[in-house]
C-alpha cells in the first residue's frame, strides 16, 4: 500500500529464509518517475549478507499501470540467472499500480 503512493519507482528486495519466513528486506534502488536503476550485484550482496535462500522483488509504477518493461522483464531474468548460479532462488517480482499489482510467478514470467 505505501509503495503505490510513491512518486517515484523504489525496488525493495525482501529476503527470506529456508522455511519462507522474512529475514529482512532493504530498498536497492530509488528511480525516477518511470525507471530505476538496479544491479543484480547489489541485490546478491544484500541477499548473502543477510544468509537469504529465497527472494522477492517489489517495485512500482508511478503511473499506475503494473505491466513489466522490458527492463522490468531483463531486470528479472538476469536475477533469477545469477540466484540460480547462487542457490538464492527468485521467488518472485511483483510489480505496484494503481489498486492493483502484477505478479511474475502468477504471470508464469518465472
Amino acid at each position: 500500500e505505501d509503495m503505490r503512493h510513491k512518486k517515484q519507482e523504489e525496488l525493495l528486495l525482501v529476503m527470506l529464509n529456508g522455511r519462507n519466513r522474512r529475514i529482512g528486506e532493504t530498498v536497492v534502488s530509488k528511480g525516477t518517475v518511470n525507471g530505476s536503476l538496479v544491479s543484480p550485484r547489489e541485490i546478491f550482496l544484500e541477499a548473502l549478507s543477510a544468509r537469504a535462500v529465497q527472494l522477492v522483488l517489489l517495485h512500482n509504477h508511478p503511473s499506475g499501470d503494473p505491466h513489466p518493461s522490458r527492463e522490468d522483464l531483463n531486470v528479472t531474468r538476469r536475477v533469477a540467472e545469477a540466484g540460480a548460479l547462487l542457490g538464492i532462488h527468485l521467488t518472485d517480482h511483483i510489480i505496484i499500480g494503481e489498486h492493483t499489482y502484477m505478479s511474475f510467478r502468477e504471470k508464469n514470467y518465472l
